[in-house]
């Protein structure tokens, strides 16, 4: 399955990506993937059906606290679209009712809002899921149109992290999304041991 990089939203600062043996390392750049108009690069293909999606989060520039790196299932490749993501940040500092590394969102409806989705025991500390990179793994799993968003630290074994339902076409288009939050600034990432699967 080929994936190929494309911005959404017209960042200022065009990003980039290359294919590794397990992955991809992305530049990116775009002020944001919030609000109702998103700017990010975003290493995608276009998928039909139910499917579990993994990888592992190698390394994650700090280019902004609130700069995200994760894994998408979207609508269509226009800055306003109906989305689901699971990302984490490039560390664990508190964040709103975040005191970990990963968060989620959702856009309902194409021109909405998102809304954030937060860890289920906000600002817990230690963190309920904490980042340590290389051992950070994002997973997503597609059930019609039900998304559940996971955690692990090694890729064996999993948490739940949210799950949610969504109005997304069967076809849509699923991958790896990056944004620094600074429109000034890119952000260096790297993704290994990404793997897409076909559930019946």
């Amino acid at each position: 399955m080929k994936l190929k990089g494309i911005d959404i939203g017209a960042p200022e600062i065009i990003g980039s990506s290359t294919e590794t043996s397990t992955g991809f390392d992305v530049v990116a750049g775009g002020a944001d993937i919030w609000g109702s108009n998103d700017q990010f690069h975003f290493v995608c293909t276009s998928f039909t059906g139910d499917f579990d999606l993994r990888v592992r989060v190698q390394s994650a520039e700090l280019t902004h606290p609130y700069t995200k790196i994760g894994v998408m299932v979207r609508a269509d490749l226009q800055a306003d679209a109906v989305h689901f993501m699971q990302w984490v940040f490039p560390d664990n500092r508190a964040r709103n009712n975040n005191s970990g590394g990963y968060e989620a969102q959702y856009r309902q409806t194409k021109g909405g809002v998102c809304v954030a989705l937060y860890p289920p025991k906000k600002g817990a500390l230690p963190p309920e899921f904490p980042v340590d990179f290389p051992h950070v793994w994002l997973r997503v799993v597609r059930k019609a149109n039900v998304f559940t968003g996971w955690a692990s630290m090694e890729g064996e074994h999993w948490t739940v992290y949210t799950q949610t339902e969504l109005p997304l076409p069967q076809s849509a288009f699923v991958g790896l999304a990056v944004t620094s939050h600074d429109a000034h600034t890119p952000t260096h990432v790297q993704f290994r041991d990404f793997q897409i699967m076909e559930l019946d």
